[in-house]
């Protein structure tokens, strides 16, 4: 039997690159998506298929879809996880940062889960993954435009697991919460040791953990999860 073909955007780094190389040596093959050329060629390094992907740009949308259609020809597992933040609070946010953040992560994952799921209705079986946020759920400071975004792609993975369940292809998210990630290292010290008074396990997650829980929900032995909402943070949202 021939390997399942896995999609990850922004595998460059994060929760994305650990999820990568986890699928990677489960034994799927994985094509793995960056913004720059140095973060493909890191991809491409690591035994796995590198691709540009810009998700501000529905161009660089069609050309990756056109790249996997060439050598590929389907993909079987689609995990959205590349994202931005661009934090402010609601008063003084731009529409170019609302508007960024939400084309870049419910757009987006709108156009990728329509391509993907056209070529995974022909083999009747799918596997959509969407990295949510904890922020979705209880709120941030700050990120009014993330946190839309991140609940607008909750729901809209909830319909797409009724669209689709019929053919075979589940749809579910991963909300994490702290996860030690480029995301989170601009925090001092001290915001850190204050987050972390409020997570009953006391600590930021680890990207292997939420690759994980990807690479679970990625196996035939989740073939009967869908339309749900996994939380992984530590106990800060319960």
């Amino acid at each position: 039997m021939s390997k399942k073909i896995v999609l990850v955007t922004g595998a460059s780094r994060g929760i994305g690159r650990a999820a990568a190389n986890k699928l990677s040596k489960t034994g799927f093959n994985v094509i793995g998506t960056a913004t720059s050329q140095k973060g493909v060629d890191q991809i491409n390094q690591e035994g796995m298929y590198g691709l540009i992907l810009n998700l501000n740009d529905k161009k660089s949308i069609e050309s990756m879809w056109e790249n996997i259609i060439d050598n590929f020809n389907c993909v079987d597992i689609l995990i959205n996880n590349a994202g931005i933040t661009k934090d402010n609070i609601i008063a003084r946010m731009s529409m170019d940062e609302w508007e960024e953040v939400i084309n870049i992560h419910l757009n987006a994952t709108f156009y990728m889960c329509q391509r993907a799921t056209k070529l995974m209705m022909k083999n009747r079986f799918g596997r959509v993954i969407n990295i949510s946020s904890t922020s979705a759920t209880i709120g941030n400071r700050g990120q009014g435009n993330y946190a839309a975004a991140k609940a607008g792609i909750e729901a809209f993975t909830r319909t797409l697991a009724r669209e689709f369940g019929s053919r075979g292809i589940t749809a579910n998210n991963i909300a994490p919460g702290f996860i030690d990630t480029d995301m989170t290292k601009f925090l001092s010290e001290e915001e850190r040791d204050n987050i972390q008074k409020d997570i009953p396990l006391n600590r930021f997650g680890k990207p292997e953990e939420v690759a994980d829980l990807i690479n679970f929900l990625a196996s035939d032995e989740a073939s009967y999860i869908t339309g749900q909402t996994i939380h992984l943070n530590g106990g800060l949202y319960m």
